[in-house]
């Protein structure tokens, strides 16, 4: 884990060095830009279980069928992701609120699901997801997870590089094993803990 821990260091560090001035975004025109300073990554309250559910239907249909594990999830997040154990982070903008989510689903005893990572289609490409999943590998650290795997689409392109450069691998037995949760899911990666 320490390769992706690393990394997501570094980009925090590189995202903050080039981070654009709130006035010069404004005369730039990137009036739904924000900078990693504007984004604070907190845990899941009841407040925003509202978001949770948008932001993941916004991804999920717009490249795919909302599917009834997806349904389930997402309009019960404290019984099925927070009350067995599991972890919901947000990021949330001073100036748009929430505008991004990424959670762990307990499976088994110390196994793990990174699921439901989606950030709000108007501030796609400045980083939230990237801080949202570094923080969640953060939080990993301290919660005993002895297999820690995500499943994905081959059209997930971008989240799928992201993963990579985080730690994430492809793996056959993960797919083998939980690949069928989801009609969607032709990928599956683990992350070394």
């Amino acid at each position: 884990m320490t390769r992706g821990l690393s990394q997501c260091r570094s980009a925090a560090a590189q995202t903050n060095r080039w981070a654009t001035p709130g006035h010069l975004r404004h005369i730039w025109g990137m009036t739904d830009a924000f900078t990693p300073s504007d984004l604070t990554i907190v845990d899941y309250a009841d407040a925003h279980a509202a978001a949770f559910h948008d932001i993941n239907v916004e991804w999920i249909r717009s490249m795919f069928v909302l599917e009834a594990h997806d349904i389930h999830v997402l309009t019960h997040p404290r019984e099925t992701i927070v009350d067995p154990g599991g972890v919901i982070l947000f990021a949330v903008s001073d100036v748009h609120g929430v505008v991004g989510t990424c959670a762990l689903m307990k499976i088994a005893e110390g196994v793990f699901e990174l699921t439901k990572m989606g950030v709000s289609e108007s501030v796609r490409g400045q980083k939230a997801g990237e801080r949202l999943l570094c923080a969640m590998l953060d939080r990993t650290r301290t919660m005993g997870i002895t297999t820690l795997f995500l499943l994905t689409s081959s059209k997930c392109e971008a989240a799928i590089h992201l993963y990579e450069k985080h730690g994430f691998v492809h793996d056959a037995a993960i797919m083998q094993t939980y690949g069928a949760t989801y009609e969607r899911c032709d990928v599956a990666m683990s992350h070394p803990v």
